[in-house]
């Protein structure tokens, strides 16, 4: 799902960067302290299941989590999938430097909203928020698949047949993201329910360590 130098126009290339510092800084801004270690953990996991790729024709499909690491870390998820973006693209070359700011609004958008969806609709049953942990991760695979393909169009029509053939790979990608975030968030919310609990109005009245 990482788009390479030379894809994208310039103003769009230009334009996510921009729109790419914004949101880091407001989720930098929004990161307590105490919050740190898990920030690292949920990186660690968004590194390594993002260079597990599939063959699928012309292109090829991975694990992305955006919104396993959205329902996980709240505001901070965009932080997170930005720096598991950058060290990806300086060790692996996974994904151009220029293409950096666009990619991290491919997974980080998503990952928000996927945040804010669990947050509101997860209660407080561990069913429902296994249910719920399961279909913001679905969503957030759709949600990039979306982002990816109305990128890769600003490319010109040399792109369409690439960026429809994208999306329509990460179909088998978004059941499986489904379970192992359904999985997940139902394991955490049985052994420590208190790793569920970011929530975008609360981090943000929190005094800033």
């Amino acid at each position: 799902m990482h788009i390479s130098d030379g894809v994208l126009p310039i103003s769009v290339t230009i334009g996510g960067y921009v729109a790419c510092a914004a949101l880091a800084a407001w989720s930098a801004r929004r990161t307590h302290s105490d919050e740190l270690p898990k920030l690292a953990v949920v990186t660690a996991a968004f590194f390594v299941a993002s260079l597990i790729h599939v063959p699928f024709g012309p292109t090829s499909v991975h694990l992305i989590i955006p919104g396993l690491t959205g329902a996980l870390l709240g505001p901070s998820a965009f932080l997170s999938i930005g720096l598991g973006l950058v060290l990806q693209s300086l060790l692996f070359q996974f994904g151009g430097l220029t293409a950096l700011g666009a990619n991290a609004l491919m997974m980080g958008l998503p990952a928000l909203a996927c945040g804010w969806f669990f947050q509101k609709f997860k209660g407080q049953t561990r069913t429902r928020q296994a249910v719920t942990g399961g279909l913001a991760g679905a969503a957030g695979t759709i949600l990039a698949a979306i982002i990816l393909a109305l990128l890769l169009a600003t490319g010109g029509e040399d792109f369409f047949g690439v960026a429809k053939i994208a999306l329509a790979a990460h179909i088998p990608v978004i059941l499986i993201e489904g379970g192992i975030s359904a999985f997940t968030v139902g394991f955490l919310a049985r052994v420590k329910p208190a790793l569920l609990q970011p929530s975008f109005v609360h981090l943000a009245k929190r005094p800033h360590g």
